[in-house]
């Protein structure tokens, strides 16, 4: 299974994801001019290569107009003036509203998916800040610049990501850093309010960090995305990609790493096995049952000959099902044999991740089982797709 993990030791960032992201493609180039073409108003995207104690990376710089806001804590947003008659008002034509952004993202020359992850991503930050500041959504304003670059990296890391095309994405237990940050609103406590209620449910942790490493965008971008958030699992690692972060923080390297490589499949991992041993059935019941149990959904049944009480031959009949479904197929085996007992042991299995493909060979179309994890690639031709064509 295709897998991103995130490494989350320094935090996230909208601009380190998207910088990490670009590191591990082919051409970050090609992808900075497409990005740049996009048609956001006033905003250009610079990418460099640098380091950071000595290990290499990417840094992605934003600027709108000609001007660049790092975001922290919630710098980028506001709540509008009312006016006398009690209606709200930006007090600033430089603020931007949620449907500001939204119309902005449905207007990108982009997949209906990468618009679809973006304005989700977006409504996920709008409803923490508003949140935070104890207003409806529609009244939260975005400062022109914070809101742009933040669309920026946004839309930029949907793309990626849509180009990278995942299968599982895991990240870390997140740092927030420790300490406190200066924002528009004043000084605020770290996570800022609308980060951490982003990073409800997320596994966080502060430390000797003194400042702010996970911002609401970087927060947004991993609730989105993140399947998980767990310790890095066994994987066959491919790429590495690095976001270098623009703060320094002595002695730590401040980076998001990206990992790509392969894992177990980690659905159906864990399966009943049904047993019961039978002497006094024929051939024919047995069979019977076990067709029956097939057409139920069994993911297995099969036979063993086996030596029973009172030097009898008998029949080991055993059964694979998903673990919650044990008890369904229990009663089946109850109900279609004579045994008055069924064992049950459950088990952890390792499974490749399947697919069956259709191959024009110049003998006629087959059908090819492919099967694919733990660093193995192997493919079978299906039997009776073989035996149709040699009839």
């Amino acid at each position: 299974m295709k897998t991103l993990y995130i490494e989350c030791h320094m935090g996230a960032a909208g601009d380190m994801l998207l910088a990490a992201l670009l590191d591990l493609t082919d051409n970050p180039g090609e992808w900075v001019e497409k990005l740049n073409a996009l048609g956001l108003p006033g905003v250009h995207i610079a990418v460099s290569k640098g380091k950071k104690r000595g290990l290499r990376g990417l840094s992605a710089e934003v600027t709108v107009h000609g001007h660049h806001e790092h975001e922290s804590g919630q710098g980028t947003c506001s709540l509008p003036q009312a006016n006398t008659d009690g209606r709200a008002t930006s007090g600033c034509h430089h603020h931007t509203g949620l449907s500001d952004i939204q119309s902005i993202i449905a207007s990108l020359p982009v997949s209906q998916n990468v618009k679809d992850n973006a304005g989700a991503v977006y409504q996920l930050i709008a409803g923490a800040e508003a949140e935070a500041h104890g207003s409806p959504v529609d009244l939260v304003h975005f400062h022109e610049v914070g809101a742009l670059d933040a669309v920026a990296d946004v839309t930029g890391v949907c793309m990626l990501m849509e180009a990278l095309a995942p299968d599982a994405v895991f990240a870390s237990p997140v740092h927030a850093g420790s300490g406190t940050v200066k924002c528009a609103h004043g000084v605020m406590p770290v996570p800022a309010p609308a980060a951490a209620i982003l990073l409800r449910g997320v596994p966080v942790y502060g430390g000797e960090v003194k400042g702010e490493l996970c911002t609401p965008t970087g927060a947004a971008l991993l609730k989105h995305f993140v399947k998980e958030f767990t310790p890095l699992p066994p994987m066959t690692i491919h790429k590495t990609g690095v976001g270098l972060g623009k703060k320094d923080f002595e002695p730590f390297c401040n980076c998001v790493r990206l990992f790509v490589g392969e894992t177990a499949e980690t659905s159906n991992d864990t399966v009943a096995e049904l047993r019961c041993n039978l002497d006094d059935m024929t051939g024919e019941e047995i069979g019977f049952a076990v067709g029956l149990l097939f057409k139920e959904g069994a993911l297995d049944v099969f036979t063993t000959p086996v030596q029973m009480k009172k030097s009898r031959p008998g029949v080991l009949l055993t059964l694979l099902c998903p673990a919650d479904e044990a008890g369904r197929f229990a009663a089946l085996m109850l109900k279609h044999t004579t045994s008055f007992g069924v064992r049950k042991t459950v088990c952890e299995r390792y499974i490749l991740e399947r697919s069956v493909e259709r191959r024009v060979t110049p003998y006629g179309e087959i059908a090819v089982k492919a099967g694919r994890g733990y660093g193995v690639c192997k493919e079978k031709a299906e039997y009776d797709s073989v035996a149709e064509i040699i009839k």
